[in-house]
């Protein structure tokens, strides 16, 4: 029974993130390590977008905008980013570019198989493929469990789900610098639903229907609402390129309560995905970061997480759409409507100040968080 010194079941984006920083770090290249997913990662099976300030992984940025809209059936404002640029990097890019500098050190692998069970036993863990059994010193796990959220009531589970289209249009119809980050003008049928717009070129872009919402839709109803945005922009003649379909669970329930010792999840099985949006690249970049540093000083991985205050700010956002969810539009628009975008972005990537926190939180409907905060207290 082979042994590493770490394993990492599953091989998604928080996994690549954390390997990518261990070998950024140069101080484990004494470790065995081994990360094992069924999915051999030789696709371009999604599409990660963020807005950032610096650097984060330019080298494969596939596009980037200075500018987007946000509008509803009232209003459509077109946001200034900077000191933000919004990024689009292709899933298939990532992979190749974290795979390449694993290629070059001997002492990482990769199995293409899937993990049917993992364990801890005692001062070691235990890792089983359909063929294979492993033991290692520690697993960092991103295989996501649904039943560990749908089978609680106390942290409402609600579903960023979609479909996209990548089409090319007959007509000019796009404005290549400017994205479109959120459009509620599209009938909203008792749930929070928009549009979702990364155009490349003034015929190209990338349209997704978009729900956070608890149930998920057949996949026509989607498509649907996609054709009938492309007849209203006045796009008469188009070709569809690709598609993508997708489906993130926001929630604030506490994975890291099931952390062990020598088992960590990550990812969306360790609640890495922003709550409140569904946005993953630039949290798991943080939290891959954070993890690295952590490993260099501690051992035990029941000390890593640490709750704070945009955890509670998702929380009561979540409790509002998880029981009045036909409130989300009134609830982003009143953010974007007037407010500073640079402020609403840093807000969203969890780095502002409580005066700034206030700046935003202010402008939203303040009865709904004021029964929200009521409704955890009590």
């Amino acid at each position: 029974m082979q042994h590493y010194h770490y394993i990492f079941t599953g091989s998604g984006l928080s996994a690549l993130m954390t390997v990518n920083e261990m070998l950024l770090s140069g101080k484990f290249e004494d470790k065995s390590i081994l990360l094992i997913d069924e999915n051999a990662k030789k696709v371009n099976d999604r599409t990660w977008c963020f807005w950032d300030e610096h650097n984060l992984f330019d080298g494969i940025v596939s596009k980037k905008w200075n500018q987007a809209i946000f509008a509803n059936e009232k209003f459509n404002r077109v946001l200034e980013l900077t000191p933000y640029q919004y990024k689009k990097i292709n899933g298939l890019d990532f992979y190749k570019l974290v795979f390449k500098k694993i290629s070059e050190h001997k002492n990482i692998h990769f199995l293409n198989q899937k993990v049917v069970d993992f364990s801890e036993l005692g001062d070691h863990c235990i890792v089983k493929t359909v063929s294979e059994t492993f033991t290692c010193n520690k697993i960092f796990n991103s295989i996501y469990n649904p039943e560990v959220v749908t089978t609680q009531t106390k942290f409402p589970l609600i579903h960023q789900h979609f479909i996209g289209w990548y089409i090319k249009s007959k007509e000019a119809v796009f404005t290549p610098n400017c994205a479109t980050f959120m459009d509620f003008s599209v009938e909203q049928k008792g749930n929070t639903r928009f549009m979702y717009i990364l155009p490349t070129s003034s015929t190209e872009a990338l349209l997704e229907y978009t729900l956070f919402s608890k149930n998920l839709l057949f996949k026509e109803e989607y498509e649907a609402e996609i054709q009938k945005y492309i007849t209203n922009l006045g796009i008469t003649e188009y070709e569809i390129i690709e598609k993508e379909q997708g489906n993130i669970p926001m929630t604030c329930y506490p994975f890291w309560k099931h952390n062990t010792k020598n088992i960590i999840n990550i990812g969306s099985a360790g609640g890495w995905t922003k709550a409140s949006t569904g946005y993953t690249f630039k949290n798991a970049s943080k939290k891959s970061k954070a993890l690295v540093q952590f490993l260099k000083s501690e051992s035990d991985f029941t000390k890593f997480h640490k709750k704070d205050k945009f955890w509670f700010y998702d929380l009561l956002l979540l409790d509002i759409l998880g029981s009045k969810n036909e409130l989300g539009s009134t609830i982003f628009s009143s953010m974007f409507k007037e407010g500073n975008s640079s402020v609403i972005f840093k807000f969203l990537d969890e780095e502002t100040s409580f005066l700034e926190d206030l700046r935003v939180i202010w402008r939203c409907p303040k009865m709904l968080f004021v029964k929200a905060l009521l409704g955890r207290i009590l």
